[in-house]
């Protein structure tokens, strides 16, 4: 009875562990078709973009939609598991999938720590990647960017027989992406965002939330940069006409210090926005999420 007793007290324990390990792949699951919709909602994705997640149970392994758009993501069926090592689908017979997910599986083979990684063309960021003018962050909700947003630019890794389409969809594109966000062979990341000359950006972090966040204030304070520079300007032509002379200050950009002092407060608050996120896309009829 007592030999029984304790073979029943192994089973229950056992059981609790995989329903434990499912919950939470479920769960990442579940918020990786919640952040498709955010993403969407907030104008950092269209029809193009991605987001992917590292399977919670097996680093080796990543989870992302397949060729579909984000906003459409509705549930587990739609999407894909692939092998970090290759981006090689863990089901060969899976659905068409994203040409550019070697930009993913670079990353994290390269990084352990980050757990998401998101590729965004926002039209707020685009110019940034155009124009020469850097993106810097203008307030401490973006203090994420740092002082220095690399932009990377795919031309330099063309060979002469490469279709030049400007997609990362091949390991040694994906090679020179990832090394963008560390200024040296380091397998710690420096850059939580990479611009991509003519294309958008890729931003990463070490979840899905974190990772959201960044995608989505870095969309944003693009915006309000662009906006600092069009008044700035409109002032000085203004002070021109007028007396001739144009005065006014240079754009107050955060410093180093300000910017590490903002992460602090960005990693600890990541989770209101989320909150509020996911009742803004769940009160939205466009975008559906079957695994509620």
């Amino acid at each position: 009875m007592a030999e029984n007793t304790k073979t029943a007290e192994r089973v229950s324990s056992f059981t609790a562990f995989i329903l434990a390990r499912l919950e939470l792949y479920m769960q990442a699951l579940h918020d990786l078709i919640t952040a498709n919709h955010i993403l969407h909602y907030h104008n950092v994705l269209d029809a193009y973009g991605h987001i992917s997640v590292r399977h919670p149970e097996d680093p080796n392994i990543y989870i992302m939609s397949g060729d579909r758009a984000p906003a459409l993501v509705s549930s587990f069926a739609d999407l894909i598991e692939y092998h970090v090592s290759d981006s090689s689908p863990v089901n060969p017979k899976a659905k068409k999938g994203y040409q550019e997910r070697f930009i993913h599986s670079e990353i994290y083979k390269r990084f352990p720590e980050v757990n998401s990684v998101i590729h965004s063309h926002s039209d707020a960021v685009l110019p940034y990647t155009v124009t020469g003018v850097r993106m810097q962050p203008v307030f401490h909700i973006a203090s994420f960017l740092g002082t220095n947003v690399p932009v990377w630019d795919i031309s330099q890794h063309y060979r002469e027989d490469d279709l030049q389409d400007m997609l990362v969809n091949c390991e040694r594109f994906g090679i020179g992406l990832a090394s963008a966000f560390t200024a040296s062979d380091s397998s710690q990341t420096r850059q939580s965002v990479v611009l991509m000359t003519n294309h958008g950006f890729t931003a990463v972090g070490n979840s899905i939330r974190q990772a959201v966040y960044r995608a989505v204030y870095t969309h944003k304070n693009a915006d309000i940069q662009t906006k600092s520079i069009m008044l700035q300007s409109a002032q000085r032509n203004i002070q021109y006409d007028l007396a001739g002379v144009t005065t006014s200050d240079p754009i107050r950009y955060l410093n180093e210090k300000q910017t590490l002092g903002g992460q602090v407060m960005n990693d600890s608050s990541q989770d209101r926005p989320w909150g509020l996120w996911v009742k803004e896309v769940g009160a939205t009829s466009l975008y559906v999420n079957h695994e509620e």
